[in-house]
């Protein structure tokens, strides 16, 4: 069951149907009015649907829509029996009274889903020509669509695969539908303090004092049974006494009371709650009857436990925060009403603003994705804020931040950066999920700017809003004190840029400028005695370099002289000022963005110039790649948890099947559980040959001595066997057998899945080098292409491993093959490649381990609430 939001903001249940649901089934069907009843059925009479509801209710095959009991609208597919690939009848009803509210396109959403965790592929139905409406619903879903004419009716066949259409067509609608439903919480029209106290040390009387000092635009009224008035607002016994219900209830009441004055709010009409109220979260039985009556009453709400909502443009600074609204362009959302003080001061001391500040405290509704949507509609919202300590919907929150950030920056404050929380892990690829590397890689395919201080996020502010953006990473560096840029330039390097190596038409412009003891070689060192103007001529100068894409400008002040002043030009690239003796750790000058600390500039011009990239890069695809059975690797799957329910490592045959059927090129192998078996297999290659243990509790083989390398004959074979056999006793079920493979670079590449974020895919140096070097990087699925080539680059070792001796194209390959098993296959938790091993004209998957689990069908993507 799930709460979903319509186009106009308006909530509805939508579920599976039961057998509890055939009279109101019927029902809906009877009351169809004449036109729409000839649509559906092609006749002005009702056919006996008895049969049909039966049979839709009995296999689970049909959703409705609900408000509170009474049923909207239902959709249901009966599959066709023998049909490949499988395919089923679809029909759609809803209530003519409520239709043109989305809510067919919603049941048919929410069906798809039902159908293809049921293995269904694909929808069909007939249409009149004349049911235009019924034919735009099917063309709005966003999947792939095909219609043809079949004697008097319309054939429409609809493939259930969610491509990026399909998932960008549910974004839209539900970025409507979710802005709609905020519209009270963040610009309602009247507002009520309910537990507004007398003392101004009350929780309730800083929030209306706040609110009015604000100039709210609306209507304020204040509720508290022991007052008339408070500072000069009417204040009345209940929410009910209230003559007009407001729009949004601002409730400051012990947690206790919580749940009975939200129910009251819901029956008087509010249509949204800010619950600043704390200790919900310790009693669960008020925290769910709070819950179900927003639900029940379709309010959103904000908290519990929270510091506020704060937006500007109706002046509704609804918070206990100190020092009053700030407007501005900047929307920030944070689960910590500390943090939100933090970054509300840090704004301020720039003369920056919000344009709305959310603080979701325990967050029972609203969340950070609900805000995402906000501001992608919000034309006054130029930059947006994170700080999450929690994902609910990471997969969810990724695409939404993708297409926010493509026309607003998105900075994010990192939180849980520590691996207290790492899990123990037994392989090299699970090893590497630790939570950091999961929101790393979800930060980074987002486009989304992650920093770690709160000093790093007004650093990066402050140049995104006064600042364009570098049109590359290169940076040159000038000072009148060359310790400090001796420092700008680490920094620099530390941070993903380029110290720019200056012309020499640059070099000999400076020359004629600069006292002679200057260096004019990047980072530049003018002299503590050059004069404030020749300090801007030499800036400027290097501003006009080709070479250059930013400038970070840093003043010492002497004796003899101080050339902050002079640190300005107008140009079209970055130009970031650092003052030594700065008080603030980011400040202006001269209108410039303006540090104290030459490393915090280069971070913020790093984050600039990553933003810059990721702008520039391609959006990318997932390619179709030819010869990949995914039925038959599902058949792997399915076989296994049949044998074992909580599955487990596969054994050797079923994993190269695996892999064979996703087109990786597994070397061949023979399982020998006894010494003659070894021996029969090793005379079969004819050829010198790998032996590996298979024994309980033996993951890594080589580390645990279990693999034995060049056997040329029957004694080899045999002294191997007997040695695993006396190293690993009981636990030794038997040997596989390879032949060796040529020489190559020996690389990892492995899956791991995280029942939050889904699988993400790992790839660095493999063999020995897998744990010494560390050098690895990871993608969350699905993988581009774009992906896979910035994956292959961006190990440390990219430029000294991909040269004529290593095939780049055929890792690539296995990159994105590996990458797609993990999409299409959720059951796999751990897969690991290593060594793959590569040479000049190919390569191959040496050894691999792969862990299967059962777990439910979710669909990440599917429109609902929390």
């Amino acid at each position: 069951m799930s709460e979903v939001l319509l186009t106009d903001g308006a909530m509805v249940t939508v579920r599976q149907l039961t057998a509890a649901d055939h009279d109101q089934v019927v029902a809906l069907h009877k009351a169809m009015p004449d036109e729409d009843r000839y649509l559906r059925f092609f006749s002005m009479s009702v056919p006996p649907i008895d049969i049909f509801v039966t049979k839709v209710l009995d296999e689970n095959a049909g959703v409705g829509a609900f408000d509170g009991h009474v049923l909207l609208g239902m959709a249901a597919y009966v599959v066709i029996q023998g049909s490949a690939p499988v395919t089923a009848d679809v029909a759609l009803v809803v209530a003519h009274q409520v239709q043109h509210h989305g809510i067919g396109t919603l049941l048919l959403e929410h069906l798809g889903s039902l159908a293809r965790s049921h293995g269904v592929q694909r929808f069909t139905a007939d249409v009149l020509p004349g049911n235009w409406r019924m034919l735009r619903v099917f063309s709005d879903m966003g999947l792939a669509v095909s219609t043809r004419p079949n004697f008097d009716v319309i054939k429409v066949d609809i493939d259930l695969v969610p491509g990026e259409g399909y998932l960008d067509a549910v974004a839209v609608r539900e970025r409507v539908a979710a802005t709609a439903s905020l519209q009270p919480l963040f610009c309602p029209d009247s507002v009520t303090v309910i537990g507004a106290g007398r003392k101004p040390e009350s929780i309730g009387h800083a929030v209306l004092s706040n609110i009015l000092a604000g100039g709210f635009t609306g209507t304020v009224t204040a509720v508290n049974p022991h007052a008339h008035e408070l500072l000069g607002v009417p204040c009345y016994p209940s929410v009910s006494a209230i003559p007009n219900a407001p729009e949004l209830a601002v409730i400051c009441v012990p947690a206790r009371s919580v749940a009975d004055v939200a129910a009251e709010c819901g029956q008087e009409g509010v249509k949204a709650l800010l619950v600043i109220s704390s200790g919900l979260s310790t009693d669960p039985e008020q925290a769910r009857r709070l819950l179900e009556t927003v639900r029940h009453y379709g309010m959103r709400m904000v908290g519990p436990n929270c510091l506020g909502v704060v937006n500007s443009e109706v002046q509704l600074d609804a918070s206990f925060a100190a020092g009053g609204l700030t407007v501005g362009d900047i929307g920030v959302v944070t689960q910590s009403g500390g943090i939100a003080i933090a970054v509300l001061e840090q704004l301020r001391r720039l003369d920056l603003g919000v344009s709305t500040l959310v603080s979701t405290g325990d967050k029972y509704d609203v969340s950070g994705n609900d805000l995402l949507h906000w501001w992608e509609s919000d034309t006054r919202t130029k930059m947006a804020v994170l700080y999450m300590e929690s994902f609910g919907n990471p997969r969810k929150f990724s695409r939404l931040a993708r297409h926010l950030a493509r026309s607003k920056p998105v900075l994010a404050i990192r939180a849980g950066s520590t691996e207290a929380g790492q899990r123990a892990a037994a392989s090299h690829t699970a090893a590497t999920a630790t939570p950091t590397v999961l929101r790393e890689a979800l930060f980074r395919q987002a486009g989304v700017l992650a920093v770690d201080h709160l000093s790093e996020l007004t650093g990066t502010i402050a140049v995104l809003s006064r600042q364009p953006l570098p049109k590359g990473n290169r940076v040159a560096v000038i000072s009148n004190a060359g310790g400090a840029g001796v420092l700008a330039a680490d920094a620099c390097a530390q941070n993903g840029l380029e110290v720019a190596a200056l012309s020499e038409r640059t070099q000999r412009e400076l020359k004629s400028v600069l006292p002679g003891l200057a260096s004019v070689h990047n980072p530049v060192d003018t002299t503590a005695v050059v004069a404030d103007e020749v300090f801007n001529q030499a800036l400027r100068i290097m501003l006009a370099d080709e070479k250059v894409d930013a400038m970070i400008a840093i003043a010492a002040p002497t004796a003899l002289g101080d050339p902050a002043g002079a640190i300005a030009a107008e140009t079209n690239k970055p130009l970031i000022a650092v003052r030594l003796d700065q008080g603030n750790a980011v400040d202006w000058l001269n209108g410039l963005p303006c540090f104290a600390d030459p490393g915090a500039a280069a971070i913020a011009v790093g984050l600039a110039a990553e933003r810059a990239a990721w702008l520039s890069r391609p959006a990318g695809h997932t390619p179709d790649l030819p010869a990949i059975d995914a039925n038959l690797a599902r058949q792997v799957i399915r076989d296994r948890l049949a044998a074992d329910a909580n599955g487990g490592w596969l054994e050797p045959e079923e994993v190269v099947t695996l892999l064979r059927a996703f087109g990786l090129p597994v070397l061949g192998e023979v399982f020998a559980p006894d010494v003659e078996t070894a021996l029969a297999a090793q005379s079969q290659f004819d050829a010198p040959v790998a032996m590996k243990a298979v024994a309980a509790g033996l993951l890594h083989k080589s580390r645990g001595g279990g693999v034995r390398l060049g056997l040329a004959g029957a004694a080899d074979v045999r002294a191997a066997f007997e040695e695993f056999a006396d190293r690993f006793g009981t636990a030794l079920h038997g040997v596989v057998v390879q032949l060796m493979v040529p020489p190559g670079r020996e690389l990892l590449i492995g899956v791991t899945s995280d029942p939050t974020f889904g699988p993400l895919v790992v790839f660095g140096l493999g063999g020995v080098d897998t744990d010494m070097l560390n050098d690895r990087t990871a993608r969350l699925v699905p993988v581009t292409d774009v992906d896979a080539d910035e994956m292959l680059r961006s190990i440390r070792s990219a430029p000294a491993l991909f040269t004529s001796d290593v095939d780049k194209e055929m890792v690539r390959d296995v990159l994105l093959r590996v990458a797609r098993l993990a999409e299409l296959l959720p059951e796999v938790a751990e897969l690991d490649i290593n060594p793959l091993v590569v040479g000049r004209d190919g390569g191959i998957v040496v050894d691999a381990r792969v862990r299967v689990e059962p777990v439910p069908y979710v669909d990440p993507y599917l429109r609902r609430l929390r």
